[in-house]
């Protein structure tokens, strides 16, 4: 049988999910190397690095086995993949923020039923909150600083993550409201866990995370 595949998101959960995988015995300090490869083989498996947005897509199409992702990630994109185990780390909230001198007004034109523009990174999570609140918005889709948004007009609150809070009370950013919670997940191809049942299910039962959290 081929190595088993894994794939491991870079950027802010990074480190957790190294720890788990190494709680778990996989040689992870292979991918602490610093080099530019995406793909390392190494004691009968192999890891892939890529994009935490990318995670659920290697995973779902069959290019890796089991991937390491934000459950807000998983919220977005509803990808056809099993949930196995939620680890605990990188923790973060998706909430609702506007610029702090603005809040009130925000908050009176959703209450009012006014169609209030939202810049986002997460455009259908933006869509179903304010359709489970009855409400319409324009969402705005950016892919950089989401901060960015309220402060120069282009839109009158923004939907994004937060751990600390730190970015949004550096920008002057009150949150209007807390949405949900998110923290890193381990998921499956259905078909390689139906078919590498037992060395899925040993990989993620052996996972100690070191409770970590997301900037």
């Amino acid at each position: 049988m081929s190595p088993l595949r894994v794939a491991v998101p870079k950027g802010a959960i990074f480190e957790d999910a190294l720890e788990a995988l190494g709680g778990a015995g996989m040689p992870v300090e292979v991918l602490r190397g610093d080099d530019r490869r995406l793909i390392y083989r190494v004691e009968g498996v192999e890891f892939i690095t890529s994009r935490p947005s990318d995670v659920p897509v290697f995973v779902e199409y069959g290019s890796a086995d089991v991937g390491i992702v934000g459950k807000d990630v998983l919220e977005e994109q509803g990808p056809n993949v099993m949930e196995l185990r939620d680890l605990g780390t990188g923790a973060c909230r998706m909430v609702l923020a506007a610029p702090a001198e603005r809040a009130g007004e925000v908050r009176e034109a959703i209450e009012h039923a006014e169609v209030v523009r939202v810049a986002t990174k997460f455009p259908n999570t933006a869509r179903r909150y304010f359709e489970g609140l009855g409400r319409q918005a324009e969402v705005i889709e950016l892919h950089g600083s989401i901060e960015l948004a309220p402060l120069v007009g282009l839109s009158e609150c923004i939907l994004d993550l937060t751990a600390t809070g730190t970015t949004l009370r550096e920008n002057d950013l009150e949150v209007l409201d807390d949405i949900s919670g998110s923290t890193a997940r381990v998921i499956a191809n259905r078909g390689s866990y139906r078919l590498r049942n037992r060395e899925i299910s040993t990989l993620v039962g052996a996972m100690h995370p070191d409770g970590g959290t997301r900037g």
